[in-house]
């Protein structure tokens, strides 16, 4: 069954705005049918990537300077933390207040101040959490060893992420939209690398056990996505994973190398989202037809390679190749005006 995302268009996170009203203004205009809400990590150091999700977990503690982790705080924590997640079931104990997501709220807040109309077109509320290895791996402990080689804390990390996916699900889910939810996962980029020191066993275990704990309540779709050149196999292992989010710009060659992986991955339904509008990359000078061409190369050298082009076609799913958040405002509305302009060649 297809999903519905064909012609659609959506973003990752960040965007570089302080003014949060702004940002949402580019969401609603760009990205009408799967608006998504903003980090903002110029606007408050808590908005970052981390450190927007680390509220209530143990060891964790957040400065003007930026996010550190104390493991004698963790060791004070770890048990009502575990009270909390497993015995109590206290999801709104995992929330992420305002003071870690202005975006979020005010997203939230522009959701309900909608005309009808306008709700109405709204066909997917997007939302998103830092994927667990990307999370374990940007904090280290007192002695400069990166919490992903904490097997306790990455369990810890895992619960606490699954929470505040969880949390984000129920907080939108009275606008009676489906959900999607992304794992951000820009260090599995390097996977297989001297810069990655984690195996595909872990990595794929880790994420199932994340994607399962979050299905067995909720029915939102589970997307990841990965901004570098990684092993795609890792993501079609994960049976829960409805949509592989990519850089078609810089990456689409390596990804149809993985061309019998995603077979199956369509077979059961998944989708994929494009990347196709270039960040760090862009000059200003691309076009709707030359990113469609890149897309549709795409498209035909997948289904040489044996997947139903069909199949292909049918959710068609579309952002920029990473988030924004690095990037000026200009440069960002011209990424998402062409954004918008390739999914009209999609929509029939």
């Amino acid at each position: 069954m297809p999903l519905g995302l064909k012609g659609l268009a959506t973003g990752i996170g960040s965007l570089p705005h302080k003014n949060v009203n702004e940002a949402l203004d580019l969401i609603f205009k760009y990205c009408p049918e799967v608006p998504f809400w903003p980090q903002l990590p110029r606007l408050d150091v808590r908005e970052g990537m981390v450190a927007q999700f680390s509220e209530k977990l143990p060891g964790f503690k957040m400065t003007s300077s930026g996010l550190f982790f104390d493991s004698q705080q963790k060791e004070q924590e770890l048990e009502g933390f575990y009270q909390r997640a497993e015995i109590d079931k206290d999801i709104d104990y995992f929330k992420i207040t305002p003071d870690y997501a202005q975006g979020l709220y005010a997203f939230r807040e522009r959701l309900i101040k909608l005309s009808k109309p306008d709700l109405d077109r709204i066909k997917y509320i997007k939302m998103h959490i830092t994927g667990p290895f990307t999370f374990a791996a940007s904090v280290k402990d007192e002695k400069g060893v990166a919490l992903l080689h904490d097997s306790i804390m990455m369990e810890v990390i895992l619960k606490g992420l699954t929470m505040k996916a969880i949390w984000q699900i129920r907080f939108f889910e009275k606008f009676g939209k489906k959900i999607i939810v992304f794992i951000d996962e820009p260090y599995l980029g390097c996977f297989g690398s001297a810069y990655t020191p984690i195996n595909r066993e872990d990595v794929v275990k880790g994420l199932i056990g994340l994607t399962d704990e979050i299905k067995k309540t909720e029915t939102a779709l589970l997307g990841v996505h990965c901004c570098g050149n990684t092993d795609w196999s890792i993501f079609t292992d994960v049976k829960l994973i409805d949509i592989i989010s990519f850089d078609a710009f810089g990456f689409l060659d390596r990804l149809v190398l993985y061309a019998r992986d995603l077979k199956g991955f369509f077979d059961r339904g998944g989708a994929l989202c494009w990347g196709i509008v270039p960040t760090q990359e862009f000059k200003g000078t691309e076009t709707p037809d030359s990113l469609v061409k890149r897309v549709n190369d795409g498209i035909n050298t997948l289904a040489d390679k044996g997947i139903n082009r069909d199949t292909l076609c049918q959710d068609l799913f579309f952002s920029p190749a990473c988030g924004l958040g690095a990037l000026d405002i200009v440069k960002s509305s011209q990424i998402f005006k062409l954004l918008l302009e390739i999914t009209s060649y999609y929509k029939k």
